[in-house]
Parts: C-alpha cells; structure tokens; sequence
C-alpha cells in the first residue's frame, strides 16, 4: 500500500524534481538538504517495512517537513521478504563493537543488520516514482562507513543499477536516462554532519538507532549509534541524540 502527502506551499514548478530516499536518519536527512540545495524540488520517498526501529517512520516526516519536500510518499511493503536481518526479526542486534573497526569492515564481513536487497527493491520502486513525477534524478544517502559492509551499499551496484534503470525506462529509452546520485558515497561521518549543519538540518528531529526502548529513545551501543557519537564527535558537534539511560 502507497500514501502520498503533498506539501501545495513547497511547490516550484520552475524546478527540477528529484526523488530522495528518506528513513529517517542522519544520512538521508544531510542527502535530501544536498538535493534541495543541488536546486531540485524533493519527493520524499519513505518505506515501511516492519523494521524493528519504526520509530525512524515518524522522523522521516519530521525530516522531510524541515527540509519542504514537496511531498512524501510512504510505501509498505511485506516484511516477509526481509527476513533474516536483526532490523526485521528478533535476532540480537550487535552491541558495544568498537566504533573503529566497524568503519575498516573487512571483504565480506557483512553484519547481521544487513537486509537482504533492501537498497535493490527501494531504487527499484525510487526509479518508477521518478518517471510517475517527472524527475530525471534520484538521491540514496549510501555512504563510505556503509558501503563495504551493505553489499547494495557499494559504488558498483549503484553503477549498475543506474544502467539497468538507463534500460528499462521509458525516459532512459527516450534519450533522457535517469540519474542515481550518491552525494555522501565517499564521506565519512564527520564530513557528513559538517555538511549537513552547513545546510541548516536540525540533526535533533533524525532517528538512527537499530534498536531503540519503548521511548523511542536511542540505545547508545549499537552499530549505528556508535557511528553516529562518533561522527558528531570528530565533527565537534553537540551531539543532540537523546539515549536511553544505562
């Protein structure tokens, strides 16, 4: 099932559009600040998965609001094809690894959060939105800490879908190809959130964690919580994240 909310006050038919794929998180919201900035008017593209982290749905909407996307669609699909990750069932989520090494992951070690094709299905849906909207262009929020651990995280599989997509559209066949970007693909955290606070993303109303308590507050531990307090820390920016107590 597919909604849409349309924001009439951000509409600029002088604009490009592009579709920016939005969770919720501190990566989507920096990309979608670039996207605005690069002078695209934004569709916010949003899915619900069943992922055990929902409450990064509700700052998805907080993140596309801020940054006057000019709409946002949410769609929900079967958590059935998601199994075998931590973020979809009740498998532990891993704790307390060390913030360095998870951003030096070795070939092949790929973390029980990966979840299986996860980027592959959401261009997909991300490629037909665009042609739906008339927009040439696509921004995903994959970054270098992720990308050598999240096999739809790398460089060459955003390359090949760009081609398999530059094929499979009616505009790719008509001369006017769609266009992935990765604007964050070879930053690190730290770059990141310099960038985003540059751009004016209020990082407080971005959800990260993998496993947060019934609060909705962050567990501090996990891979992308680690991450995060890092990157704001070699930012030397105020982390705003609001942790679950010890």
């Amino acid at each position: 099932m597919t909604t849409t909310r349309t924001n009439p006050q951000a509409r600029d038919a002088a604009r490009p559009r592009a579709v920016v794929l939005v969770s919720g998180g501190l990566d989507s919201a920096t990309t979608l600040a670039i996207a605005r900035d690069d002078g695209f008017a934004c569709h916010a593209l949003v899915f619900d998965y069943r992922q055990r982290h929902r409450v990064e749905l509700a700052a998805a909407d907080r993140v596309a609001r801020s940054l006057a996307a000019e709409a946002v669609t949410l769609v929900r699909l079967d958590p059935d094809a998601f199994a075998g990750s931590a973020l979809t069932t009740d498998l532990p989520v891993p704790k307390d690894r060390d913030a360095g090494a998870l951003e030096r992951h070795e070939p092949g070690d790929i973390p029980v959060t990966y979840v299986p094709a996860r980027n592959l299905v959401f261009l997909s849906y991300a490629t037909a939105l665009a042609e739906s909207v008339g927009a040439n262009d696509i921004y995903l929020g994959v970054n270098a800490v992720d990308y050598s651990g999240y096999p739809d995280c790398r460089p060459e599989f955003i390359s090949a879908f760009q081609s398999a997509a530059r094929l499979a559209t009616k505009v790719g066949a008509q001369g006017a190809p769609l266009r992935i970007h990765t604007p964050l693909i070879d930053w690190t955290k730290a770059q990141i959130i310099t960038r985003g606070v540059e751009l004016g993303v209020d990082y407080r109303i971005t959800h990260s964690c993998y496993d947060p308590d019934e609060q909705g507050r962050a567990c501090a531990r996990c891979d992308s919580c680690l991450l995060r307090k890092s990157g704001f820390e070699r930012a030397h920016v105020a982390d705003p994240t609001v942790y679950a107590p010890e």
